[in-house]
C-alpha cells in the first residue's frame, strides 16, 4: 500500500511517500513558499535522485499538483500514476475535545474541523486547504486526519484546566489541549523499544525541542501533562514564542505600548523568545555561535532556555511521582549537545545524570547518554511524526475495508 502523508501550513507543504509494505519511505520534499514570491518545489527520492523545481504556486491544490506532478514523472518519480496512492494522511494541529483518535476523513468530519478553526486560526486553515484539494484532485482515495492534539486527550482534568471562570470552558471550550502530540507519542514507545522496557509501567519525560518546543508527562503510556496550552505558546522558550508569561506583564506592555490584541498576539509569537532576548536568532544554532563568540544577550538566551526545561523535567518527575525515562528529541534535542547537558545539571538528586563524553558525540541518532548505573535512563530519540501518521493511516484503512 503506497500511502502519501502531507504537513500543510499557512504556507508550505511538507511530505513523505510511504511504501507501507515495507514501511519505506520512496520520497520525501517540501514546497515552500505558497502564494507568494519564490516559489518552489523540492523532491528527493528514496535512491538519492533530488530535483528543485521553482515556479509560481499560487495555492496549496496547485502545489500539491505540483507534488502528485513530480511523483509520477519518468525522470523524478517515484510512482506510475496517481491511482498508484492507496490513501493520504494528513497532520491536522487541532482537534479540540471532539477527536482523542486519528479518523477518517468525510464530509461530516470536514464541518466538524471547520467549526474548530477559531481554536487554531493560524494551523487549522491550511491543514483543511490540504485535505480539500486532496479531495479535488483525488476523490475516491480515503483521507485520514492525524491530530497534534489527540495524544493529550488522555490528561486529568485538574492538569487541563485553567484558573478562570468555569463558565468560558464550557463556552469557548478554554483549556489546556497541548500539540506535539504526534512526536511525543513516538518517541516515548521508540525510547521503551530501544531500551528493551515495557512502556506501560514506566513513567517517562519526553522532550520535543526544535523551534516549537514542547514537553510531556506520559505515565504507563498515557500523557498527563504537557507544557503547551489552548495554544502552542505556553510552556517552554522557544524560537519566536515566549512559552510561560504573568499574563499582567502582557496587560502591561499593551497599555504602555499602546497596542492591541492582534499586534500583542504577534509579539508573542513571533518576536519573543530566544529571538526576543538574544537579538540574533531564532535558530539556536545562529545563537549558540553568537554566544561563543562573546555575545552575552545570546548567552543568556542559552541559559534561559536550559533553565526551564530544568524546571519542567523537575514538575513533571513530582506529578508523576517519579521518572524512569528521559527522552531528548527535535532538531535542538537531537543535536545540542550542551542545551541536553545544562538541562540536566544539578538533577541527579532525581537520578538524571548525562555521560559527558557519549553525550558530546551523539547527534540525530538514536542513543543513551546517561551512565549505564543511572537510575533514569536519558535517551536521543529521532522523531518520526511522518511515520506515526503513515501507520494510523494504513490501520483506519484497513479497519474500513475488513
Amino acid at each position: 500500500m503506497k500511502i502519501i502523508v502531507l504537513n500543510c501550513g499557512s504556507s508550505s507543504i511538507k511530505y513523505q511517500l510511504f511504501d507501507m509494505e515495507k514501511t519505506h519511505v520512496l520520497a520525501k520534499g517540501l514546497v515552500d513558499k505558497i502564494g507568494i514570491h519564490g516559489s518552489y518545489l523540492r523532491n528527493r527520492r528514496d535512491d538519492g535522485d533530488e530535483v528543485k523545481l521553482e515556479g509560481e504556486i499560487y495555492d496549496h491544490q496547485q502545489g500539491i499538483e505540483y507534488i502528485l506532478g513530480v511523483l509520477t514523472s519518468k525522470k523524478h518519480g517515484s510512482l506510475k500514476r496517481f491511482e498508484d496512492i492507496n490513501a493520504v494522511g494528513h497532520r491536522v494541529v487541532h482537534g479540540g475535545e471532539k477527536f482523542n483518535d486519528s479518523v477518517l476523513i468525510t464530509p461530516e468530519l470536514v464541518a466538524k474541523l471547520e467549526e474548530l478553526i477559531d481554536l487554531a486560526p493560524l494551523h487549522n486553515p491550511p491543514n483543511l486547504k490540504g485535505i480539500y484539494a486532496m479531495q479535488a484532485i483525488l476523490p475516491n482515495v480515503p483521507q485520514v486526519g492525524v491530530f497534534d492534539t489527540a495524544f493529550h486527550q488522555t490528561m486529568p482534568d485538574y492538569a487541563y484546566m485553567y484558573a478562570i471562570p468555569y463558565s468560558l470552558y464550557k463556552k469557548y471550550g478554554i483549556r489546556r489541549y497541548g500539540f506535539h502530540g504526534t512526536s511525543h507519542r513516538y518517541v516515548f514507545r521508540r525510547a521503551c523499544e530501544f531500551l528493551g522496557y515495557e512502556f506501560r509501567d514506566k513513567k517517562i519525560i519526553t522532550c520535543h525541542l526544535g523551534n516549537g518546543a514542547s514537553m510531556a508527562a506520559i505515565k504507563n503510556g498515557k500523557s498527563m501533562d504537557t507544557s503547551m496550552g489552548l495554544t502552542p505558546v505556553e510552556g517552554l522558550i522557544m524560537g519566536t514564542r515566549s512559552g510561560d508569561l504573568d499574563l499582567g506583564v502582557l496587560t502591561y506592555i499593551m497599555r504602555k505600548e499602546e497596542i492591541g490584541i492582534r499586534t500583542a498576539n504577534t509579539l508573542i509569537n513571533k518576536f519573543s523568545g530566544v529571538l526576543g532576548v538574544s537579538g540574533v536568532s531564532s535558530d539556536m544554532r545562529d545563537i549558540k555561535e553568537a554566544a561563543q563568540n562573546g555575545n552575552n544577550r545570546a548567552a543568556l538566551a542559552r541559559k534561559m532556555y536550559a533553565y526551564r526545561l530544568r524546571k519542567y523535567i523537575g514538575a513533571y518527575a513530582a506529578a508523576m511521582e517519579g521518572v524512569d525515562i528521559l527522552v531528548f528529541t527535535g532538531g535542538i534535542g537531537e543535536n545540542d549537545v550542551a542545551i541536553r547537558e545544562a538541562a540536566c545539571e544539578g538533577l541527579s538528586f532525581l537520578g538524571i545524570e548525562i555521560d559527558a563524553k557519549i553525550n558530546a558525540v551523539v547527534l540525530g541518532t538514536e542513543a543513551l547518554i546517561s551512565p549505564e548505573n543511572a537510575r533514569v535512563k536519558t535517551v536521543v530519540i529521532p522523531t518520526n511524526e511522518e511515520l506515526v501518521i503513515a501507520m494510523d493511516t494504513l490501520k483506519i484503512i484497513q479497519e474500513k475495508q475488513s
